[in-house]
């Protein structure tokens, strides 16, 4: 018995022990993930960067009234905006209230702001000036208000007065924001046209940040075969509303917009409106592919691709120049660096029927206060929720902010600690690869940017590589050119009248036919008029140099977009089988698409012509793109436009000599060749839909005569 109780003290102390060890451990079961997504969009699972801290305005009460000093419950009503000011004090534009709440960042309430002398009408932006002055979007009064610090009305902001305003703009202001000069940037309902900008007095300045018009490739068509006429009566395509409006200390101007936009979803812009965040390749607002938010939000806004589009209601902008936003879709928060670089979102919709603690239902708005805690208003739940930052988002943004402030050196530590709690997290990689880079450290650099992805920084890094391996080497490699070519020269000449080189320029063909239907495709290269005609009328080339071929070019396919340097191309691992079958499909599908539109249209060129052929003009993938795969390993992105310039000629002499065989296999002339060309494209299109639609129905039979048989059975 006493030994039995002696193992139980010891399992006791052992248990206290390891719940002492892990502090973490009640904190880090969050009801929402956290991802970042790597270089390539894949998602990566990331321990909590944030925290919920509790809840503000759940508790707010107002007086009685009557003379009464009792007060009672006068919870928020459809808040609209929420924003922080120097003092971390918190100000919420509860909309359905008529009112601004003005509270501690603890939640203790300091005063209302209605005004009296001149009600609010639901108003649904709010922003408080360094200097205290409280600039409110009166929306339901069209107009926004400056009250001074003690809460009382310095100035009115109705509808401007100017000539380039049209007649049938709607102003209904619903955000405001306010520059450094007193320049006011406002955001209206239905404003397509951009944000309003007025000076301190309320003059018009003129429109700012407008989106432009996503036209897509049916618009481009109609502009081009519509009359005037036909084109003015159909419906105008406008610019997606900016939500809303922020800015930082450095003076940015940050905006959002939702509706069916999947680029600009978030814009930074300088004081001239250019957006510093413009990329082709970036897209803002993140989700999960096959999460329930997105499969619940399918159906309600969708692309006219059918996607669901993220919907970003509001941006903060913190002390680092750090962006979040929120979106009223997905319900997701998302945080980017300076730059625009996803660094990680979270979050997630809160269950029908019940408040779940950092989920969201409805989120209209959201702010950060010095300390870079979150606060994120809900207009459904009449709330604000509070978060801060985990021991890993402090990491994160101690290191953030290390790399923005140019000390390399001092981010390295920060950075190695955030990947050690997580080895996938990309922008950590990143970090550590500019901190190498800082450093000189050129070989490390280069491997810590691809491992991350960053062409830009993996460029930069082989360039520094390899100047300093050009200055090391110059004087052999210098000496080696002199002497090779001097070599080269002084051989030509001495074997000039040798036997040997009369008897190779006298050599006759190779007896094989196989072999002289090989040497033949690359003669093509050379003489593509004589070399189409002779495939034709004089029976040179065979089923199986083509066969040979045309594995030649799926391997030249393969190698190219295995060994191209990484500079060049971010593929880490190529699909072998689904390259072959888009190959062949497309090859196949022109070989019998031309065959039988040349049936038709007067061509003289037979099944095996057209095979042979076909196959012939890609030669040029396989002796420019292997040459090119090879040397890209040795270039940079300063070289970009002589890759570009060589890869864009051997796509167009693969497409001369397309040109060229369809010409001469068949006899036409060139009207006749671009005639047959547009009619085999449309043929190769019109088959794909065919087996596309007899595809889909085969299934659906498939799946019917499946389930009678089932029912069979189970009767």
């Amino acid at each position: 018995m006493r030994n039995t109780g002696s193992w139980r003290r010891l399992i006791a102390a052992l248990i206290i022990l390891c719940t002492a060890l892990m502090p973490g451990a009640a904190q880090a079961e969050v009801k929402y993930p956290t991802f970042t997504k790597d270089s390539y969009g894949n998602l990566i699972w990331l321990q909590p960067a944030y925290y919920p801290m509790g809840v503000l305005g759940g508790d707010l009460t107002a007086p009685e009234g009557n003379g009464s000093t009792a007060r009672i419950p006068s919870p928020m009503r459809n808040p609209k905006d929420i924003f922080i000011d120097a003092n971390n004090e918190v100000y919420i534009a509860d909309t359905g209230n008529n009112r601004i709440v003005h509270m501690t960042e603890q939640g203790k309430l300091i005063r209302y702001l209605t005004l009296p002398e001149s009600p609010l009408q639901k108003p649904e932006g709010v922003f408080v000036t360094s200097k205290g002055e409280i600039y409110i979007a009166d929306t339901g009064n069209k107009r926004v208000v400056k009250l001074g610090p003690d809460g009382k009305l310095q100035q009115e902001f109705g509808r401007p007065d100017s000539r380039y305003i049209s007649e049938t703009f709607t102003y209904d202001p619903a955000k405001v924001m306010v520059d450094e000069r007193g320049f006011l940037y406002i955001a209206v309902h239905g404003g397509y046209e951009g944000l309003v900008l007025l000076d301190p007095r309320g003059k018009f300045q003129g429109f700012f940040g407008a989106n432009r018009t996503a036209l897509s490739p049916l618009d481009a068509l109609k502009r081009m075969l519509y009359t005037k006429q036909m084109y003015a009566n159909e419906v105008a395509k406008k610019p997606e509303t900016i939500n809303s409006v922020a800015t930082d200390q450095n003076g940015y101007i940050y905006t959002v917009t939702g509706g069916m936009t999947k680029s600009d979803q978030l814009k930074k812009l300088n004081t001239k409106g250019a957006n510093l965040l413009r990329s082709s390749v970036k897209s803002f607002g993140e989700s999960r592919p096959g999460d329930a938010a997105a499969a619940a939000a399918a159906a309600a806004s969708t692309t006219a691709q059918g996607a669901p589009t993220p919907q970003l209601i509001d941006v903060a902008v913190d002390r680092s120049g750090n962006m979040v936003v929120v979106d009223q879709q997905f319900k997701y928060i998302s945080h980017y660096d300076y730059a625009g670089n996803l660094l990680y979102f979270w979050g997630g919709p809160s269950a029908a029927g019940s408040s779940q603690v950092g989920l969201l239902k409805s989120p209209a708005a959201l702010d950060i206060n010095s300390r870079s805690e979150l606060f994120v208003l809900d207009d459904q739940e009449n709330i604000v929720q509070v978060f801060r930052l985990s021991e890993f988002g402090q990491k994160v943004d101690e290191a953030n902010q290390l790399t923005l402030a140019g000390n390399y050196n001092g981010s390295e530590k920060p950075w190695g600690d955030v990947l050690r709690m997580n080895a996938q997290f990309t922008p950590a990689i990143l970090g550590l690869a500019k901190a190498a880079f800082h450093k000189e450290d050129y070989p490390k650099a280069q491997a810590l940017f691809k491992e991350a992805g960053d062409r830009e920084g993996y460029s930069e890094s082989f360039w520094q590589i390899r100047m300093l391996w050009f200055q090391s080497n110059f004087s052999w490699i210098a000496s080696l050119t002199v002497f090779g070519s001097v070599l080269f020269l002084a051989a030509g000449r001495w074997t000039a009248g040798m036997s040997f080189r009369a008897r190779w320029s006298r050599r006759s063909e190779p007896r094989s036919s196989f072999l002289r239907s090989l040497k033949h495709a690359f003669y093509i290269l050379k003489h593509p008029v004589d070399g189409f005609t002779a495939v034709r009328y004089e029976g040179k080339g065979t089923y199986a140099s083509a066969l040979v071929l045309l594995a030649a070019v799926y391997l030249a396919l393969v190698f190219k977009e295995s060994v191209t340097g990484f500079a060049f191309n971010m593929t880490r691992m190529v699909d072998v089988y689904t390259l072959f079958l888009q190959s062949f499909i497309v090859w196949a599908g022109w070989v019998f698409s031309n065959h039988l539109v040349s049936s038709i249209y007067r061509g003289e060129g037979r099944f095996r012509d057209i095979v042979i052929g076909s196959s012939y003009v890609f030669v040029p993938y396989i002796v420019v793109g292997v040459p090119l795969a090879l040397l890209s390993n040795g270039m940079t992105l300063s070289e970009e436009s002589v890759y570009s310039m060589v890869l864009t000629g051997m796509t167009l002499w693969t497409g001369l000599l397309l040109f060229w065989k369809v010409q001469f296999i068949h006899n036409y002339s060139v009207g006749e060749t671009v005639i047959n060309i547009v009619l085999t494209l449309c043929t190769m299109l019109v088959i794909g839909v065919l087996l596309f639609v007899t595809g889909g129905l085969t299934s659906d039979l498939l799946s019917l005569i499946r389930e009678m048989l089932q029912e069979v059975v189970n009767r």
